[in-house]
């Protein structure tokens, strides 16, 4: 296909914005998909994304599209989409997937306008000098407020009205003027098709018939099945084995030339082999430069894995396999006195680590133990006393006017230090640096509440900074649990402790025995609670007989129960750790 007959676009939007939808009129009206055969959310392809409506991996497609500009002949064109998700966890596969486009399509709800994502999702394709094309979704809609949406907008983008398309992703009105437009507006990729390969992983995937399968965008040359390349990162030196197109399904080609995107094989078994955001050369003695534009992503939160009852080994192929498909989770080997051999995992947020959870349970049938979720914290030795260092994050909150008040009482509450406001229409946008440990947990749902639904946030990491912080320690029968550690300001640790020795007491289930729950810090009780012990009725098979006979069963009784307390291990279900963060 001509270059100049390519268009490479992504849509980019806040979560449940229409992004799916949008794409699904895509492949109706380029006669990707037949009508008859198309269903909701034809590029989210993972059972998750379609049980929860949420699209959790970015997805390309392909399509054909006649088209006829300025009155000129009908041309075929090449639309190649990039659809990805909106969710705040899953900005890194927005940011991979702008590196490998030259446009942007920024969709914003008519019920809901611009919220945080829209504006954090606007930066990022900003920063690669892509071409935005803006669109209000939803204004079949009976509440749909376009004009102020359209005003929200325009003050944002700098854009007059007429540049801004309006649409119903769910009836089609609309939909083929975007693609006009994207035609119209989205450069042509540029690159010499003469030149030495050059080309991005923007994504991989495992599969166990090809092995790793890389997501590349062509920026100069030509690769083909045969094609000896190189990867500059890992230096790996294979030959290609197939290249094609994405078109809902694998559809092999001859070549991908610059300016195209598709994918190839290598043969490449080992994750380590294929590192998204490397770039791939020809294995010739050219030097070839690294294309630039990626950052690593940063784990926010982290949590411990463990396979109940299954090989600890399966547990790490799994993992292994899942960061192939998923290049932002992160884990290392740890071992722990309850558990047995684990991983440490790394995520970029809660809704990650649960997806995670969920994709290793259902895609490798995995019984997982998972440890409360925690932020980092880096701890400096100075003399006697251990400092601890805790990740502050940059916070922003998109909230409409009414409820300035309660959010900025609840951001307050959660030590974030205040930096700016500014408004956007009847919307005001406040600007916080706050510790990532007050915010990762809850923040997000008690926003909602105070809100009533309508604020959203965003944040990135920005340093790490030394905290007046101190670690409470659990001991559950007199045994110290690490998975229940925590590190928490010292002005709130007494209720801190209080809270987490209550809802351990209601969480772990009744022994035979009595069972102490304590917390600590540096060897000093804080909070303690007791789980008294089953009781058996020894006494019910007596009939009648002297009191001495009752008694001997109840001193019998009380003798087993004191050895048992001594020797005995407590049980502590799967479910705590989850069921913790929950109440």
């Amino acid at each position: 296909m001509n270059q100049f007959n390519i268009r490479n676009f992504c849509i980019i939007a806040h979560i449940d914005h229409g992004k799916s939808t949008l794409a699904d009129r895509f492949l109706e009206i380029t006669g990707t998909v037949a009508r008859d055969k198309i269903r909701p959310q034809m590029l989210d392809t993972m059972e998750l994304e379609r049980e929860r409506g949420i699209t959790i991996k970015l997805q390309p497609v392909t399509m054909e599209y006649e088209s006829q500009i300025s009155n000129l002949k009908s041309q075929n064109y090449v639309l190649n989409l990039i659809d990805t998700p909106g969710h705040v966890d899953f900005s890194y596969e927005v940011s991979r997937t702008l590196a490998a486009c030259e446009g942007a399509i920024l969709l914003v709800d008519a019920t809901r306008g611009i919220q945080a994502q829209t504006l954090a999702n606007w930066q990022l394709a900003k920063a690669h000098n892509l071409v935005i094309i803006p669109v209000i979704n939803k204004i079949d809609l009976p509440h749909a407020a376009v004009a102020q949406v359209e005003e929200e907008i325009g003050e944002l983008l700098q854009v007059p009205p007429e540049e801004i398309l309006k649409v119903s992703a769910k009836t089609g009105e609309g939909v083929k003027a975007v693609l006009e437009k994207v035609i119209k507006k989205v450069p042509s990729p540029k690159g010499e098709r003469g030149e030495e390969l050059k080309a991005l992983i923007f994504d991989s995937c495992y599969s166990p018939f090809y092995g790793a399968i890389a997501y590349v965008r062509v920026f100069e040359g030509r690769v083909q099945k045969g094609t000896k390349i190189k990867s500059l990162a890992t230096q790996r030196v294979g030959e290609v084995l197939e290249v094609g197109e994405f078109k809902l399904k694998y559809v092999p080609a001859e070549a991908l030339e610059a300016g195209e995107i598709g994918y190839l094989t290598s043969g490449a078994k080992n994750i380590r082999e294929i590192q998204v955001g490397d770039t791939i050369s020809s294995d010739s003695p050219a030097q070839v430069s690294p294309i630039p534009g990626f950052k690593k992503p940063q784990p926010m939160v982290f949590a411990s894995f463990y396979a109940a009852g299954s090989d600890t080994l399966l547990l790490r192929q799994a993992l292994e396999k899942l960061q192939l498909n998923d290049s932002s989770l992160s884990f290392e080997p740890e071992n722990s006195a309850a558990f047995g051999q684990g991983f440490r995992c790394g995520f970029l947020g809660l809704l990650h680590l649960e997806i995670a959870k969920s994709r290793l349970e259902r895609e490798y049938n995995l019984d997982l133990i998972v440890t409360q979720p925690q932020v980092a914290y880096r701890e400096k030795t100075i003399g006697a006393k251990i400092e601890y260092q805790e990740p502050w994050v940059k916070l922003e909150i998109i909230t409409p006017k009414e409820y300035l008040g309660p959010v900025m009482e609840l951001a307050q509450g959660r030590r974030a230090i205040y930096q700016n406001t500014k408004f956007l229409g009847d919307r005001a946008i406040l600007e916080y640096e706050a510790p990532l440990g007050e915010i990762i947990i809850d923040f997000y749902d008690k926003l909602k509440s105070q809100s009533s639904g309508y604020a959203s946030q965003n944040y990135e990491l920005i340093e790490w900074r030394p905290g007046d912080l101190i670690k409470l320690e659990v001991l559950i029968a007199g045994e110290k649990i690490a998975e229940f550690e925590r590190i928490v300001p010292r002005s709130r640790a007494q209720r801190e402790a209080k809270e987490l020795a209550q809802k351990l007491k209601n969480l772990i289930p009744r022994q035979m025995f009595e069972v102490s729950i304590q917390v600590a810090v540096d060897g000093k009780i804080l909070a303690r609670e007791d789980i008294s012990a089953m009781k058996k009725d020894v006494t019910a098979k007596l009939y009648g007989g002297d009191i001495t006979r009752k008694n001997k069963l109840l001193k019998k009784q009380a003798a087993g129960k004191k050895r048992m307390k001594q020797i005995g291990k407590v049980q502590i279900p799967n479910n705590v750790f989850i069921d913790l963060l929950r109440t």
